[in-house]
């Protein structure tokens, strides 16, 4: 969520790019953990630290997968404070009192104060993006993965020898289903995961319109899917699976952020799309790997308070009262159609 060190990082889109258009750039650290003899980095209890932060859906795919999988005794993790200014993300300083578990500073490198530094210690010359997560090598002192998509795959197996039962049995991206998911994961990804920041980011009102357009096309899909099987608590029916956690981490944050800060306001999710709200819902209040991993104050300010070319004066806006509802209540416009 942030770019290089050469352009500006809060330049979403490039100034003098005329199309308008939000281009995510590629992670550039794409080694993986593996359990196969002989791994460049193997599966080891204590080994490996990931850095998150608490607003970004991307980084928060890894805290829940990471809590589902029962990896908190294996792979220790610090979130970096909410804001991202001019050198991306920073540590929490010893002074700052926020909220969220493990929002520190570096425990690692004591002289490290923006998670730039961990890329730079990799290559000092780099000039990539400065993202979460990252999964880093206490051992080796490197830099595994900054690729969320591929860290909460390997959490899924990887570490499995090391765990009990009840977690190694978990499958988060079963064999009979995995088709079904790497299909749906290429259109969510690229229509609402990040099809919020093409609505958001986009500098012409034609770039804005094709995206948001998009994203609400999509949204309508996932709302007739999620209708046809109204008793079913999950995306693919009775298995919680990758597509829960891919997609729980854009509809949290929709209602809350998207809708006003990205412009994404044809419909909202709670007064909008039923099927949907209730999905939403059940993760977050009877799943704590989803509760307990959402900060709505972190994702809240981050992104009203770092993105001045949206938001040039830096308010975040009080609603909607509340960040999500409970399961029981609903907004007075489907009370109505009750």
């Amino acid at each position: 969520m942030a770019t290089g060190n050469k352009a500006k990082i809060t330049d979403w889109v490039n100034p003098n790019d005329k199309s308008g258009e939000f281009k995510r750039q590629q992670s550039v650290f794409r080694s993986f953990i593996s359990r196969e003899p002989g791994a460049e980095f193997p599966p080891e209890k204590g080994r490996y630290h990931l850095y998150v932060s608490y607003a970004c859906p991307w980084a928060h795919r890894t805290l829940i997968t990471r809590k589902l999988k029962g990896l908190e005794d294996i792979i220790s993790f610090t979130s970096v404070h909410w804001h991202l200014g001019e050198k991306g993300w920073r540590f929490v300083t010893p002074d700052e009192d926020i909220p969220g578990e493990n929002a520190t500073a570096d425990p690692l490198h004591a002289d490290f104060t923006h998670l730039r530094d961990i890329y730079f210690s990799q290559n000092p010359d780099y000039e990539g993006r400065f993202t979460v997560p990252v999964l880093f090598d206490k051992k080796t002192h490197r830099i595994v993965s900054n690729e969320s998509a591929e860290i909460i795959r390997m959490f899924y197996y990887e570490f499995d020898d090391l765990l009990p039962e009840q977690f190694k049995n978990l499958d988060l991206y079963p064999p009979a289903l995995r088709s079904e998911i790497d299909a749906t994961n290429d259109w969510t990804y690229n229509d609402v995961n990040n099809g919020v920041y093409k609505s958001g980011f986009a500098t012409t009102q034609e770039a804005y319109e094709k995206a948001v357009a998009t994203l609400f096309s999509s949204l309508d899909r996932i709302e007739a899917h999620l209708a046809k099987n109204p008793d079913a608590p999950f995306f693919f029916g009775s298995a919680l699976t990758e597509i829960d956690i891919r997609l729980f981490t854009t509809i949290i944050r929709f209602d809350p952020v998207y809708v006003q800060h990205f412009k994404c306001n044809i419909r909202d999710i709670r007064s909008g799309y039923p099927a949907i709200h209730r999905w939403v819902r059940h993760l977050y209040w009877d799943i704590p790997a989803f509760r307990d991993t959402t900060d709505f104050e972190h994702i809240k300010k981050h992104y009203t308070k770092s993105h001045k070319q949206i938001n040039q004066f830096a308010i975040t806006p009080v609603g909607p009262v509340p960040d999500i509802l409970p399961k029981d209540e609903e907004v007075r416009a489907v009370q109505a159609k009750q």
